[in-house]
């Protein structure tokens, strides 16, 4: 301990700085400075390899047999074998990026909606969101006939748009709380999927067999051709997502402490629920309902990082592409979409978490 000797009195005794249990790496630079918890970038980093190991597992399965040592070949040296550099860059690298884009997105919606909702159970494949935009992607494809990207994308857009208002106004009457939007959300979700399923009985075995293969969620047949613009549109969102990052934790304190911090809370989840929907339209109109991705990500991070909200941009978009990409490589192997996998994993975990909520309250 050391002291200050005041000009005239005695030595006043300095306090050590409190250590709240968080160590943090700091950065500077002539125009930024900052820093970030320690175990957040480890996090990070084991993700990160989580993710590249996976990619490159991924490289090597399929119907034509790649070692995984020709995949390394074929990624790094150009003379190798240009069968084996065909089928690692043209058919398998746009299946595994999008792996990574979709399972970001995903996440990074269900980060914002869950932060929104304060409820771990908030997110759009719970309170109908998703099922909204694959409504509207479904509209599109078999009653309007339109199958191009562009018109899924905006079908899948103003379905979950709409959607979203559907719920709030239903949920808003006498006061709108997490608990009432959750039940509403599931209620309109089970409505929007029996008209789902109505138009699926009424039109032609092609139509619906056409209609039911991307309901499954698959992103086999997905290439650079889809991945660009989807990339696009993707990185706009994100940009546009980055002031919620500080926002969002601050309004899961209440509309008082935001407002007396200047957080417009009207304006704040209008742009939430607009780039939500917008991120899960994203991937639906490319690859289908991938379930369960948006409600699993945020809290595995909130765990793995420790932290106090779901809204952590870059642990929460990771651990989405992480999921994504080992759930892909385990429906390569198992021959089904990956939507199957997701599903059957996520089930899983929303019972384990439907049992912790209650054990909680109990």
């Amino acid at each position: 301990m050391t002291a200050q000797q005041p000009a005239g009195g005695a030595a006043i005794p300095q306090r050590p700085a409190v250590d709240f249990g968080r160590r943090y790496i700091t950065f500077e630079t002539p125009r930024f400075a900052g820093r970030t918890p320690r175990r957040t970038m480890i996090v990070c980093a084991a993700l990160a390899l989580v993710i590249l190991g996976a990619g490159l597992a991924s490289l090597t399965l399929g119907a034509y047999e790649v070692s995984f040592g020709a995949v390394i070949r074929a990624i790094f040296d150009p003379a190798s074998d240009p069968d084996a550099r065909q089928v690692v860059f043209e058919w398998r690298l746009p299946r595994v990026l999008f792996a990574v884009l979709c399972g970001a997105a995903l996440a990074l919606s269900g980060g914002i909606f869950q932060s929104l909702t304060r409820n771990p159970l908030g997110s759009p494949d719970i309170i109908g969101f998703g099922v909204g935009a694959q409504f509207g992607v479904t509209l599109v494809m078999i009653v309007l006939e339109l199958n191009t990207y562009l018109w899924k994308a905006s079908g899948a857009l103003v379905g979950g748009l709409l959607t979203a208002l559907l719920v709030y106004a239903l949920a808003s009457k006498g006061g709108t709380s997490a608990f009432r939007l959750i039940i509403v959300g599931i209620g309109v979700s089970a409505g929007l999927g029996a008209l789902t399923s109505w138009i699926l009985i009424t039109v032609s075995v092609e139509k619906a067999m056409m209609a039911a293969t991307w309901g499954a969620g698959s992103i086999a047949s997905l290439g650079f051709d889809q991945l660009a613009p989807a990339a696009l549109v993707f990185a706009v969102i994100l940009v546009l997502t980055l002031p919620l990052t500080r926002r969002l934790p601050v309004l899961e304190m209440g509309d008082d402490a935001a407002a007396a911090l200047g957080i417009d809370a009207g304006r704040t989840r209008f742009a939430a629920v607009v780039l939500g929907v917008a991120l899960i339209a994203l991937v639906t109109a490319a690859a289908g309902p991938i379930s369960f991705i948006a409600l699993a990500a945020p809290q595995i991070s909130q765990r793995l990082t420790r932290s106090n909200s779901p809204m952590g941009t870059l642990p929460v978009m990771l651990t989405g592409a992480a999921l994504v990409v080992v759930s892909d490589a385990v429906a390569q192997l198992a021959t089904v979409p990956v939507g199957v996998v997701t599903v059957s994993v996520g089930g899983i975990y929303l019972a384990w978490l439907l049992a912790a909520q209650y054990a909680r309250r109990a």
